[in-house]
């Protein structure tokens, strides 16, 4: 399985956590007007019915339609539309026209929600223990699932609210007071052995195991991420315009899209303002710096004379703290200032390719597609957003984009070598 319940979960329990999953990702949209469902700016976003759908899909491929005595699809066509990538499943709807589909309508893809809520209800509390031992796993990796769609739900929005010319607003304006950066400081981690990836406690996708060894070298790590006031430096000293700071590819790439910034800042006369959720606001140094791809945050380490921690350089420092942080609960939709927790505001750049751990092996079947197939030309990301919801981010947990991704809430915490 692509995800891992090991503990017998009750029958209320689980049903309490899927009514409560379904009815978050419907209250991320209230916001919406009708004419934002369809939204789709670029391949890699999705219009929120297509989320809105493709969750609702997740469970009754995976689970009514093994499970439901006298089986009957919602809409004979819905697993074509809303399949993802699954290539056991069957063919699918091409990802960068998902925008293209005006119908089914919002209406319906609605009652394909209730429908599909409903006839799991009824299925949790008519299966026998035996039966719901053996589908909780799948339920439950359909709820962490459908978490992460909420997320995207979010960052897909802002990008194509942002090149929206009026820059609509997903929510009101909010004054935060005042704050300040935590200071930058460093903690030093000898070298050591340390054990990498998930113990087996909770649940888990299966490309956080299996847990293993790995030697790390002493290494200090940043007490906090990287801010937007220590950005602008960066700026400020041509780090856009020299190429002995970036990677190749990353100077290409920025070369060919024109970066000079992160996604989303703007100058308004000699002011700089960054478009957020809750509309168009001054930049405020002391936020962590968001909205950059792999590429600039290597640059910028280089610039910084550090570098981007590996994940498992990540996992062993931050490894006895706890899981606080700004996160999707709190609504405030935008990262706060930077602090010295590990979680929350924005997921952190690696310099780790995102691969398989050492004895990995995607499961058989379509469910085996859910994250081994994606192990190429990846990068690995840690810590969580504030999108992320909060009971969504453990220690271990593994994202992954490739290294010109810019639409997701991502920044940077640097690393070094610790002095011979």
């Amino acid at each position: 399985m692509p995800g891992q319940l090991l503990e017998t979960v009750a029958r209320p329990v689980l049903a309490r956590r899927f009514r409560d999953t379904r009815a978050r990702t419907e209250k991320l949209c209230k916001p919406l007007e009708l004419e934002d469902y369809q939204l789709q700016s670029m391949p890699d976003c999705s219009p929120p019915k297509w989320h809105l759908a493709h969750t609702a899909w997740f469970f009754e491929t995976f689970i009514l339609e093994r499970r439901e005595p006298g089986f009957r699809p919602f809409h004979p066509q819905f697993c074509y539309l809303f399949n993802s990538y699954y290539n056991a499943v069957g063919d699918r709807w091409p990802r960068p026209a998902r925008g293209l589909l005006s119908r089914p309508t919002v209406a319906e893809i609605y009652a394909y929600r209730r429908s599909v809520d409903e006839r799991m209800l009824s299925l949790l509390e008519s299966i026998d223990d035996r039966e719901l031992a053996e589908i909780s796993p799948i339920l439950e990796l359909g709820m962490y699932h459908e978490e992460q769609h909420q997320e995207l739900l979010l960052t897909d929005l802002k990008h194509a609210f942002g090149l929206n010319p009026l820059r609509p607003r997903y929510a009101p304006p909010s004054e935060a007071p005042p704050a300040q950066a935590a200071r930058l400081e460093w903690e030093s981690h000898p070298a050591d052995v340390r054990w990498i990836g998930h113990d087996g406690d909770g649940f888990a996708f299966d490309n956080e195991g299996p847990r293993h060894r790995v030697f790390l070298e002493a290494f200090d790590f940043a007490s906090r991420p990287v801010t937007n006031g220590e950005y602008l430096d960066f700026i400020a000293d041509d780090g856009y315009s020299r190429p002995d700071l970036w990677l190749s590819d990353g100077w290409a790439a920025k070369q060919a899209v024109g970066w000079s910034a992160p996604l989303y800042w703007h100058l308004e006369g000699s002011e700089r303002v960054s478009f957020t959720l809750r509309g168009t606001r001054p930049l405020d140094p002391a936020e962590p710096v968001c909205h950059i791809s792999y590429y600039e945050a290597d640059a910028y380490a280089r610039w910084a004379g550090a570098r981007l921690p590996t994940e498992f350089e990540w996992e062993a420092a931050v490894g006895p703290r706890e899981v606080r942080g700004n996160f999707l609960d709190s609504e405030r939709f935008h990262p706060g200032a930077a602090g010295g927790s590990c979680y929350g505001d924005v997921w952190v750049w690696t310099a780790s390719p995102y691969v398989a751990y050492p004895g990995y092996r995607p499961a058989a079947g379509a469910l085996g597609e859910y994250n081994g197939k994606f192990m190429c030309n990846q990068m690995v990301l840690r810590g969580g957003s504030c999108a992320t919801p909060a009971a969504h981010v453990r220690l271990t947990y593994r994202n992954f984009f490739p290294p010109d991704a810019r639409w997701q809430f991502t920044g940077l915490r640097l690393a070094k070598d610790a002095p011979a």
